[in-house]
């Protein structure tokens, strides 16, 4: 059992970004395709902190044939000419920040959370809330043991009170003067970080930060990562909004062999209503639809009524046992609203965003999520603060 004062932790030593990030905005990137593509971009790959982050993915790596393993040498090198460069050390601090931006606001703060905490009651302080890819959890684990430096933040939300949270971290800007760091990134997001050292200030905010569990709202591969390294301590945005939002996570499909008709032959012979459209048809806003768009047609796929979260319904129905996909094979790709499939997709499956409603009472009810199915936004930019191990 843990105590308040283990589970939060200030970051005993780390470094806050001098001036702007090193390299491509690593915040834009959802899988492992478009990190290759922006470390192909010309210089993306030299002294990047993306590179850092994704040794393996960049074009030397990838030429060379070299496997994770055999990348972070290099890439533990670039950091510590980075730590030493573009960012300056710090001690002994926690990180009050704000984000604003199209997709929503948060204020809160960076600091070190135990992702292997349990309270008294036994239950766990850091909470999931989606199921994860364990492909992901293991390629992760051995980006953090081999670096040893946490690099970008899980964000996570506190299950009740979050209002107090808000307004005391708010107060502790108020009190701090100008931020230490502040960018704007590719999103027109406008990221803002101040410091707090030891005092009646910071025992305050620590204090709101460590009263209730949180919930994982984004990055549960990062803490699954940590806890599978067995680390104390994970880098994390906690945080109550106040304007946090929920965007759309979609599916897409490639190198299946599937055109429209025979995808919409499967799902009708599993008893779905199945429907084309006239191009590109209207992403759907409430949880039951599927909007499925091909390079030919675009179809509307009702589901049954039920209970279970859309992404589920997908994953298992109409990829696994409608067409015989692996939902965690490489031919399946989550992706966020918004952003490209790209030239070579069989479709692109949309779903509607999921309510909070509905991701807080799987919660309650001891559950998690389907993996890749909850888009919380705005999310902290990696890279502004780096941490220690």
């Amino acid at each position: 059992m843990t105590s308040m004062s283990e589970w939060i932790r200030p970051i005993r030593r780390g470094w806050v970004v001098r001036s702007e990030v090193p390299g491509p905005d690593v915040d834009e990137f959802a899988d492992a395709h478009r990190v290759v593509g922006a470390l192909a971009r010309p210089g993306a790959a030299e002294g990047t902190l993306l590179a850092v982050q994704h040794p393996h993915r960049t074009p030397a790596a990838l030429a060379a044939g070299k496997g994770l393993l055999d990348a972070l040498p290099e890439a533990r090198r670039t950091l510590r000419g980075l730590e030493r460069t573009a960012y300056r050390p710090v001690t002994d601090v926690v990180a009050p920040y704000r984000v604003d931006g199209p997709d929503g606001s948060a204020t809160g703060v960076l600091c070190l959370v135990d992702p292997a905490a349990v309270g008294a009651d036994g239950e766990s302080w850091v909470r999931h809330s989606e199921q994860v890819y364990p492909e992901v959890v293991a390629e992760r684990a051995m980006v953090l043991t081999g670096l040893g430096c946490l690099t970008s933040a899980a964000l996570l939300v506190p299950v009740s009170e979050g209002d107090v949270l808000t307004a005391t971290v708010e107060q502790a800007i108020a009190a701090a003067g100008p931020p230490v760091a502040a960018t704007v990134d590719t999103g027109g997001r406008r990221h803002q970080l101040w410091l707090l050292g030891p005092g009646p200030i910071r025992d305050a905010v620590m204090t709101v930060v460590g009263a209730q569990p949180l919930l994982i709202a984004d990055g549960n591969h990062r803490v699954a990562a940590a806890a599978a390294a067995e680390l104390s301590g994970m880098l994390a945005l906690v945080t109550a909004g106040p304007g946090l939002r929920i965007g759309a996570f979609h599916r897409v499909l490639t190198g299946t062999g599937l055109d429209a008709t025979a995808m919409a032959d499967a799902w009708r012979a599993r008893g779905l209503d199945v429907r084309e459209v006239d191009e590109p048809g209207t992403p759907p806003s409430a949880p039951g639809t599927v909007l499925v768009r091909t390079p030919t047609k675009t179809l509307v796929v009702h589901l049954a009524s039920s209970r279970a979260i859309d992404h589920g319904v997908v994953e298992t129905l109409l990829l696994r046992d409608a067409l015989g996909i692996d939902p965690e094979s490489p031919k399946v790709r989550p992706l966020p609203d918004g952003r490209d499939p790209g030239p070579d997709f069989d479709a692109l499956l949309m779903l509607a965003p999921v309510p909070l409603s509905d991701v807080l009472a799987v919660h309650a009810a001891g559950g998690r999520m389907p993996r890749k199915s909850t888009y919380f936004t705005p999310k902290p930019r990696s890279g502004l603060l780096l941490a220690d191990l």
